[in-house]
């Protein structure tokens, strides 16, 4: 009973004694924690909107630090790395009891290190709290960070503070990073190669850098590859063939795509490390490609800027603010998609749809191209002749001014800026000016970001959508009335898409236009085809001349260029709209055939003129889907007489009186049906029409 007594006794003291020692240890642990939470110092990104990585900031201490988990890189690297530096991974608890007792017998033995017995546990703490030299001391420490950091962490946990932190040489610190310094692509795909020699960059990675120590890193990697625990985790002749591939001999820069939308993300929100952005990585590619080749061709001091976006969603897809970020010569941090400059002649396509929509005119109707006087305002064409009579179609594919001013003094300066609010667009006037007739040549301040936003409604039918920042997804739909009117959009479009090409670039089936700015300073293309609009803009950010500087000369080869390497398939344009078709000149109405009336609906000899039913002509056929039993609404048309007008269909009179010029009517049926027009004066037209 008495030597029962006593190790009865013995044991409960050993019991507290270990008790005690635990207890001590977890104190210690708890007062001593690892550094974990400086380990997630990383680089910044910003992500395109399919989360590929478009550009990267250096940490504060000037490092390429890429976060990394398990599931960035190939599954095959992270094989390779576990066998070659600490195959008992998913057994120890930081630190291989197994690996210190075979690296001491090996001391012992050969009088120096022979092998080592780190873990990855102990590596991962060396990163997140290196220490100069390598002591005793610095080892103790080691194994007991490692120990903490597995009772805190998880083993993919672990292995993602490794693949974020490792050194690859220089300020390169992680997998991702070296993994497109050295490979110019992200590690989810590596070869056996590629794998090999990450895996064996760390252990001396300034003395293994290929970009200096080329024949060093082979070595290394042919160690990596030599290891058996690695060939059969590679598989059968896999490391004999990869020691045959070449190493790359350079460092590649890291993405930098997109400077001022990247840079205006960490200004939003200089505290979140992954940006994600609108951007497409393959158009912005494309984009900074062609400016960066575009800006070699125009010469010291010119800068350019481009916006694409997507006309059904708003998503500003590509954006390339200057020539060049870093060129303090093109002023390139200054972001020229943002600055007001005058649009020239990239407005006229609203003025023309305008026109159209009201009846005015159609695209065979003869306008005169002659020097005309507006109350003291004297426009002039750009090469300061003049055309005589042409066309409509031909008027705006030619740009020429007086035409354009003649067609804004009839539809009215106020109402074109009315119609630019629906898009919520809202060039900036003069001083103290009221809206004029000079808006039609550039009068006006307007951003390239602004005029695609209003080109985005020709590519969408007339609703045009409010763009996003290109940092965050907040571009939507507009849902007020629309710009244009579909049959007035296709108008337009139906022109556009039939201008010449510029020299050396292929018809792409877009519908674009061009615009020159007074006194040569600004350049300006913008294109479309059914889907994206693409605006592009050339010039000196302090607003210099440019002399010789045009729109169809400098701006549009970039448009054309940028649409080729965009990467994006060309959209075809809308098909026509219900009652959408091109009239020849010789079946027009007779009051179509020349445009002579102004916006009060007088003859240009100042005699009140009266109706005129312009759409539909007499005898059209118009398909409105009676076939399919769901017919469409008839736009109605008319030219002068006196407001207000009462319509009658077939006799019947329509619900309302109209002061507009356009009406809509909605037919009981298919057949042929009789339209009539009676303006107050009591003068009346009719039509003859068949409704398919």
């Amino acid at each position: 009973m008495r030597r029962w007594h006593k190790f009865a006794i013995g044991s409960a003291a050993g019991i507290i004694l270990a008790g005690a020692a635990l207890f001590a240890l977890d104190a210690a642990d708890r007062a001593f924690p690892p550094p974990l939470a400086g380990a997630n110092a990383v680089s910044a990104e910003v992500l395109d909107a399919d989360g590929q990585l478009l550009r990267a900031f250096a940490t504060s201490e000037g490092r390429w630090r890429l976060k990394t988990t398990v599931s960035d890189v190939d599954p095959q690297f992270l094989r390779m790395l576990i066998a070659y530096e600490d195959q008992r991974f998913y057994d120890h608890g930081g630190v291989d009891l197994w690996a210190l007792g075979r690296a001491a017998m090996q001391l012992v033995s050969n009088g120096r290190i022979v092998s080592g017995a780190s873990t990855l546990s102990m590596q991962v703490a060396r990163l997140i709290e290196p220490r100069e030299g390598r002591s005793l001391s610095a080892k103790l420490l080691q194994l007991v960070r490692a120990a903490q950091i597995e009772r805190r962490l998880s083993k993919q946990e672990i292995l993602d503070l490794y693949l974020t932190h490792a050194p690859y040489g220089g300020n390169l610190e992680g997998v991702r990073a070296a993994s497109l310094a050295y490979f110019g692509k992200e590690p989810r795909r590596l070869t056996v190669a590629e794998a090999a020699l990450l895996v064996a960059l760390p252990q001396l990675p300034e003395r293994r850098r290929p970009d200096r120590n080329l024949k060093a890193a082979e070595a290394a990697r042919k160690r990596v590859l030599d290891r058996v625990a690695v060939a059969e985790a590679v598989g059968d002749g896999e490391a004999e063939r990869a020691e045959d591939v070449a190493i790359p001999a350079r460092r590649m820069q890291l993405p930098a795509l997109a400077a001022h939308v990247a840079e205006a993300a960490l200004r939003k929100e200089p505290t979140v490390l992954k940006h994600q952005t609108t951007l497409k990585k393959q158009v912005q590619q494309g984009l900074e490609a062609v400016a960066r080749a575009a800006a070699m061709k125009l010469g010291p001091k010119l800068s350019l800027a481009m916006v694409m976006a997507d006309a059904q969603t708003g998503a500003i897809v590509g954006e390339v603010g200057s020539a060049d970020y870093f060129d303090a010569s093109r002023s390139g941090w200054i972001d020229m998609t943002r600055v007001n400059r005058s649009p020239g002649s990239t407005l006229k396509p609203f003025i023309y749809g305008l026109a159209f929509e009201q009846g005015l005119v159609s695209q065979e109707t003869i306008i005169e191209d002659r020097p005309a006087d507006f109350f003291g305002y004297r426009p002039r064409n750009f090469d300061m002749s003049y055309q005589g009579d042409v066309t409509v179609r031909e008027a705006l594919q030619l740009s020429l001014n007086v035409p354009a001013v003649k067609l804004l003094d009839a539809v009215g300066p106020a109402r074109l800026m009315v119609r630019f609010r629906r898009a919520e667009v809202r060039p900036v006037l003069p001083p103290n000016e009221a809206p004029g007739l000079a808006i039609g040549l550039g009068g006006v301040g307007i951003t390239l970001k602004d005029l695609v936003q209003l080109y985005t409604a020709l590519a969408n039918r007339g609703q045009p959508v409010r763009l996003g920042d290109g940092v965050t997804g907040t571009p939507s739909k507009l849902d007020g009335e629309p710009l244009l009117e579909p049959v007035a959009v296709w108008n337009v479009a139906d022109i556009l898409s039939g201008v010449i090409p510029p020299a050396g670039a292929s018809q792409r089936g877009i519908a674009y236009k061009t615009g020159t700015s007074y006194g040569y300073r600004d350049a300006w293309s913008v294109g479309y085809d059914g889907r994206y609009v693409l605006g592009v803009w050339v010039g000196r950010p302090d607003n210099s001349a440019v002399p010789g500087l045009t729109g169809y000369g400098t701006a549009a080869p970039i448009l054309f260029e940028g649409f080729a390497k965009s990467g994006i398939a060309t959209t075809p344009l809308p098909r026509p709209p219900a009652g959408a078709v091109r009239i020849a000149q010789s079946e027009l109405p007779i009051s179509q055939r020349r445009f002579a009336l102004n916006a009060s609906g007088l003859l240009a000899s100042g005699r009140e003129a009266a109706p005129q039913i312009i759409y539909p002509p007499e005898g059209a056929h118009v398909d409105l889907g009676a076939g399919q039993g769901n017919l469409s609404p008839l736009m109605l048309k008319l030219q002068g007489g006196r407001a207000p007008f009462r319509w009658l269909a077939n006799g019947k009179p329509l619900p309302d009186l109209s002061r507009r010029r356009i009406q809509q009517w909605l037919p009981d049926g298919g057949g042929y049906s009789k339209l009539t027009v009676i303006d107050s004066a009591g003068r009346a037209a009719s039509v003859g029409v068949f409704i398919d």
